[in-house]
């Protein structure tokens, strides 16, 4: 069974574990800084149970809460996507709407 989730990590840990994803897509959570292994990204992560339990254990990688939780992400997160409109106290849900406007993939869909 394959699911999906949003991580906040950097694009060099992304590269590292890319090659375990069914599929991934990213978006740099700054979009004014310089690209590089550091830099942080907001990523949909699509895997089997075994991946998102690896990457839950890995401190690189932050989760967010399911899209249709009503939670609010951390302020780490809300404070690295800022710069796309993300407000204080938004969901996962809100921020894959307002990142959505960057990268349309990134929006929360169900099938």
């Amino acid at each position: 069974m394959s699911g999906r989730a949003y991580y906040l990590t950097t694009l060099g840990e992304w590269k590292r574990l890319a090659a375990r994803f069914a599929q991934s897509h990213w978006v740099v959570a700054d979009p004014f800084a310089p690209v590089n292994g550091a830099s942080h990204i907001l990523v949909l992560v699509e895997g089997d149970e075994s991946v998102h339990l690896e990457l839950e254990g890995q401190p690189s990688f932050e989760l967010l809460p399911h899209p249709l939780n009503n939670r609010a992400v951390s302020e780490r997160v809300i404070a690295k996507l800022a710069r796309h409109g993300v407000p204080p106290g938004a969901t996962t849900f809100e921020i894959a709407e307002a990142i959505a406007r960057a990268h349309p993939l990134l929006r929360h869909r169900v099938f």
